[in-house]
C-alpha cells in the first residue's frame, strides 16, 4: 500500500533524504501509512481559527501559482472529514487559479499560525463549483457584502503539520489591540488603588 506521505515525498525526493539522512525516520512514518488523510478535530480547530491561507495551484506545464485568500476566522470551512471549501469572492479578476484547475485539479493548501508558530500542510484535488447558490450560502460569511462568484473545494489526499522551527512569532494586530487595552486597564486600576490610598 503506498503511504499518502508518497503525494509529497516523490523518489526524487527520497533520494535527496536518503543522501542527507533523514530517510530512515521518514521511513518509519510511511510504515505507519504516512500522513493523516482526513480531518481530526486539531486540524478542523485549526482551519476555524485561520484568517489568512495560501492556495497553490499548477497550470498544465507545471509553472506553479500562489494566491492568497483571507477572511474573517471560519471563511475557510470544514465540510466533511476530507473536504474543504471556501467561497471565492471577486477579486482582481485575472484568474489565474480558475485556469489552473480547469487544466490541473491537483493543489495545495499551506495555513500557518504565526502567534503559536505552528503551520499545517494540506494537499488534494480542487475544484470549482459554479451556480450552486445553496453552497455558496453554505459557505459565505455572514455580513459579508462582496460578491461570490463561485466556490473552491479541496478534497484532501494528505495533510501535515509542521514544527515551529524558523517560524517567527507574530501577532494580528486585533489581538495586539486587545492586550494593550487590557493592560491600560489594568494600569488605570492600579493607578486609582494607589490614589486611594494616598
Amino acid at each position: 500500500m503506498t503511504p499518502s506521505s508518497d503525494i509529497a515525498f516523490t523518489s526524487a525526493v527520497k533520494a535527496i533524504q536518503a543522501r542527507r539522512g533523514s530517510r530512515a525516520s521518514y521511513a518509519r512514518m510511511e510504515e505507519r501509512g504516512g500522513w493523516a488523510t482526513t480531518v481530526t478535530p486539531d486540524l478542523a480547530a485549526f482551519i476555524a481559527a485561520q484568517t489568512s491561507i495560501f492556495l497553490a495551484t499548477a497550470n498544465a506545464e507545471g509553472q506553479p501559482y500562489i494566491q492568497h485568500r483571507g477572511g474573517p476566522p471560519g471563511f475557510l470551512r470544514v465540510l466533511d472529514e476530507r473536504t474543504l471549501g471556501f467561497a471565492d469572492l471577486r477579486g482582481n479578476r485575472q484568474y489565474i487559479t480558475l485556469g489552473n484547475l480547469a487544466e490541473n485539479p491537483r493543489a495545495h493548501l499551506f495555513l500557518i499560525d504565526y502567534a503559536h508558530r505552528r503551520r499545517v500542510k494540506i494537499w488534494g484535488r480542487a475544484r470549482v463549483v459554479e451556480d450552486d447558490p445553496a453552497l455558496l450560502e453554505r459557505l459565505r460569511m455572514p455580513g459579508d457584502a462582496t460578491p461570490a462568484e463561485q466556490a473552491i473545494l479541496l478534497d484532501i489526499e494528505a495533510w501535515d503539520a509542521n514544527c515551529p522551527q524558523h517560524i517567527p512569532q507574530r501577532f494580528e494586530a486585533a489581538d495586539v489591540a486587545a492586550a494593550l487595552a487590557a493592560r491600560d486597564r489594568r494600569i488605570a486600576e492600579l493607578e486609582a488603588l494607589l490614589a486611594a490610598r494616598a
